[in-house]
């Protein structure tokens, strides 16, 4: 896989629309080109102790944020600098866990009311236990495996890097 975007999203509750923080890792003929990264306040707007205590963030991070509209615009105008011939639903996005982010980015654009556009995803951690069939497939024990240290799991935009790096190896 030569083009792609890499994304990663962090929830502040067990809401699948309440994206906290998002990054992105653009990669063009396999080669990373450009990132983004943003908190976002998120939608419903609170916090629970366990999304806190895995992304390491609080309501007092993200209460003064742009919202998801206004974020993903940015990341989209983003995109289309380096993929301008691409509508949108065309580029490829990869995810470790495409379930999860996938419905992460349906569930913001419904609670927006947006127009959602049929995003192809590709997911490194399906086709990691395929490459790998034993052991576990966490996101940084895959980014182990080709080659990355993931020092900051949980950080939108390092596991968006850590993805990229996985995909351009696996996929």
């Amino acid at each position: 896989m030569k083009d792609f975007v890499a994304i990663d999203f962090e929830t502040a509750n067990f809401e699948q629309s309440s994206i906290c923080s998002m990054g992105i890792v653009i990669v063009k003929d396999g080669e990373l080109v450009d990132t983004f990264y943003s908190l976002v306040r998120p939608i419903p707007n609170y916090y629970n102790e366990k999304c806190s205590s895995v992304n390491g963030m609080c309501y007092d991070d993200t209460c003064a944020e742009r919202e998801f509209p206004e974020v993903w615009a940015e990341a989209q105008r983003k995109i289309h600098e380096y993929f301008p011939y691409i509508e949108d639903g065309e580029v490829p996005f990869v995810a470790h866990n495409k379930a999860f982010d996938e419905n992460c980015l349906k569930a913001v654009f419904r609670a927006y009311d947006i127009a959602y556009p049929s995003y192809e995803f590709d997911c490194t951690l399906l086709k990691s236990r395929k490459v790998w069939p034993e052991g576990h497939h966490n996101l940084d024990i895959i980014a182990g495996y080709c080659g990355y240290d993931l020092e900051n799991h949980h950080h939108a935009l390092a596991d968006a890097e850590a993805c990229a790096w996985i995909a351009r190896e696996i996929l």
